[in-house]
């Protein structure tokens, strides 16, 4: 099942069928340890909606309320290799290398909700930096209770050269406005998804395709219930978090984004989170 946040509520997607929710308050319906089942029982009582060119479906929002986005490093071998070309670059320490091996993970705060862009929205590379990389992740949300209820996918966009002058500097690095994006919608299975699950990214310049990778979920070191007990072991959401888990697919060095790509991070079933940089 699947839940889109539109600017005329909340519309739940269900084996090809649209239904729209009686509640329209975000925070309310996705904050439920229970989701899948009661999403299931919603559908039971509510009449199907039939999208046309007439009468389109509603324009898609990020799907977040008033959830923080909170973000994790270094969980796959990818990600070790390109944080410590960047931390030697500068002339660093091997930091990343100690944090792929030890048994906490890098967590960090990513973004508040109002500043998180939606499927096509715009992206942003910060002004001050040189190096420009969009990171795709498969994001967690969890409820206030810590239990994974759903996905969705995150564009975790980031300076790779401030990041590389100083450890330090990660918070400047990822933070900041058009940082972060979410969508297309939140996927609430019944089942966790499989480790065989494909992570594509594909960034598109003019109309040539000049970066393409995927990863498949096996490849993460750092595994989700892992992740959110760390983030939930002092840390309290009274509606819930959304947990972007890391990358895998990193551009090599000599890349860096422009201003006018596109860039497509597909996961399916999921679907794909499309970004245009500005």
């Amino acid at each position: 099942m699947k839940l889109y946040k539109t600017e005329h509520g909340i519309i739940l997607e269900k084996e090809d069928l649209f239904y729209r929710l009686p509640e329209t308050n975000w925070d309310i319906v996705v904050n439920r340890d229970d989701l899948h089942g009661w999403l299931t029982l919603q559908s039971e009582t509510l009449i199907s909606l039939t999208f046309t060119d007439e009468l389109p479906m509603p324009e898609v929002l990020a799907p977040i309320g008033t959830q923080e986005v909170w973000a994790s490093g270094v969980t796959y071998t990818r990600s070790r290799e390109a944080r410590m070309e960047e931390s030697e670059k500068a002339g660093g320490g091997s930091f990343y290398d100690r944090v792929y091996d030890a048994e906490r993970p890098e967590l960090f705060f990513k973004s508040t909700a109002w500043r998180v862009v939606g499927n096509h929205g715009t992206v942003r590379i910060r002004k001050d930096s040189t190096w420009d990389v969009p990171e795709p992740e498969l994001t967690l949300f969890a409820s206030s209770s810590g239990t994974l209820v759903g996905y969705t996918i995150g564009n975790d966009m980031s300076s790779r050269s401030i990041e590389g002058e100083n450890p330090l500097y990660l918070p400047q690095a990822k933070s900041y406005t058009g940082s972060a994006a979410l969508g297309p919608c939140l996927y609430i299975p019944e089942e966790p998804l499989s480790s065989d699950t494909i992570i594509d990214l594909s960034i598109v310049r003019g109309s040539e395709e000049v970066f393409n990778g995927e990863i498949t979920l096996s490849q993460m070191k750092r595994k989700a219930d892992e992740l959110l007990r760390f983030l939930f072991r002092e840390l309290s959401f009274p509606v819930g978090c959304y947990l972007m888990t890391g990358t895998g697919i990193i551009p090599p060095s000599d890349f860096t984004l422009h201003v006018g790509d596109v860039v497509h991070i597909t996961i399916e079933p999921i679907g794909t989170l499309t970004n245009t940089v500005g």
